[in-house]
């Protein structure tokens, strides 16, 4: 067993980057815009204390409509280019909007944070780093028995739940969105990036949507980030987003735990030649942890100590599953603000992921989280990531990377299931 705690105590100390601190004031350049995004965080933060009282109603009887709804209003102002099933369309200026956001989120990242203690640009706090195992079940229908999910099988995991970044703020002062990382570990077979020959990573999201449309939309959101006012992608004269705005805001909420969210790939992989899907990860356990001294002020890390309860308690299990493509038009490959609808193609279970007991809160533990690169192109061409932003991800995830590596002195490490910790 490699033990990692070990190699990296030969390192410098450096200041805990991964603890809370005070959400940045907006920085428009303008007084007045300054002080209404401000006091739209303030607003936002106040309904936080109080949204487990009133959200699960909601959610019950208004949120899947609202999303039909608007869902519809999305589709009716969009062109059908007549795609194909998995046929993918490169955006005009595509590579001039990425440069874009990536100096944006480079120039974010040296704002923020040291050097020695620089954190990712998005996903940004670590509320954990679990071991999990994927386990591909037996007898799936034919069209998902591609890559991976060809035949049961189990993969050994490292998975991060993380907070929506770029800032490292107390849990119930964030926007109520949750991501997972997984990475699994042994995949035979060629990789898409060489920097990495036996991991394949997938990741999830806590809202069904991608929080833009597409890159041009997202480097218009990363320039109103580098300003700490994400409102103003939404809400503007020149280019509104108000119907995305919606979207996101019927999934964000209160969090009680990472363990008791599902997650969304929100962007489209091939599933085996000439085929398209999503993917999703769902809790099995229907548990919700009270959240702790509501309407006051939670824990700052209370997501964290929720999941060290559960996992010293027992196992936790998530079904992993896969939504195929049916309608290039309503279920698009380039537009990642559409949510794929169910009526169209179910959601079919696939896999499980299992985390077995454990402890995992451990400040070596954590520290490893910074030592990991996840990048959705680490893995086979059977599962190649589709779509613009897709495209994006592979430049965007590694130079950052790369940045983050360099200025922590941390190289690019391959994980083998074997680490442990002190």
């Amino acid at each position: 067993m490699a033990d990692v705690s070990e190699a990296s105590s030969s390192q410098p100390p450096v200041f805990n980057s991964n603890a809370s601190r005070p959400l940045p004031r907006a920085d428009t350049g303008s007084v007045f815009l300054n002080r209404l995004s401000d006091l739209f965080t303030f607003l936002l933060h106040l309904e936080r204390r109080v949204d487990p009282w009133f959200r699960p109603g909601f959610d019950a009887l208004l949120r899947d409509p609202i999303a039909g709804f608007v869902t519809d209003l999305i589709n009716r102002q969009r062109p059908n280019d007549g795609l194909k099933i998995a046929e993918e369309k490169p955006l005009p200026d595509e590579e001039a909007f990425l440069d874009s956001i990536i100096s944006t989120f480079e120039k974010q990242m040296r704002k923020l944070w040291k050097p020695g203690g620089m954190e990712r640009g998005g996903n940004t706090k670590t509320h954990g780093i679990v071991r999990g195992e994927f386990i591909i079940h037996e007898n799936l229908p034919a069209p998902f028995r591609q890559g991976i999910y060809a035949q049961p099988q189990t993969f050994q995991a490292w998975v991060r739940f993380s907070g929506p970044g770029p800032y490292i703020t107390p849990d119930i002062d964030d926007v109520g969105f949750m991501s997972t990382s997984i990475k699994l570990m042994g995949v035979p077979g060629p990789k898409l990036m060489d920097e990495e020959k036996s991991t394949i990573d997938l990741f999830g999201v806590s809202t069904p949507t991608f929080v833009t449309p597409d890159t041009k939309a997202n480097a218009q959101l990363q320039s109103e980030s580098l300003k700490n006012a994400q409102i103003y992608y939404f809400l503007n004269f020149h280019h509104p987003h108000l119907l995305d705005l919606i979207m996101q805001s019927l999934w964000i909420k209160t969090q009680s735990s990472p363990f008791e969210a599902p997650y969304f790939s929100c962007v489209p992989y091939l599933l085996g030649e000439g085929q398209a899907m999503q993917y999703s990860v769902w809790p099995k356990s229907k548990r919700r942890t009270p959240i702790p001294r509501l309407p006051l002020r939670p824990p700052d890390d209370y997501l964290r100590e929720a999941m060290v309860a559960s996992l010293t308690e027992g196992d936790i299990e998530f079904d992993f599953r896969l939504q195929l493509q049916t309608d290039p038009h309503l279920m698009p490959i380039e537009n990642n603000a559409v949510l794929w609808p169910e009526a169209l193609s179910p959601r079919v279970s696939v896999a499980t992921l299992r985390l077995p007991k454990q402890k995992f809160d451990s400040p070596a533990q954590l520290e490893f989280a910074k030592k990991l690169s996840y990048n959705p192109w680490h893995t086979i061409a059977g599962h190649r990531p589709l779509g613009n932003q897709s495209r994006a991800r592979r430049r965007m995830y590694e130079t950052l990377s790369k940045l983050r590596h360099t200025e922590n002195a941390v190289p690019h490490y391959e994980p083998t299931g074997d680490e442990v910790f002190e």
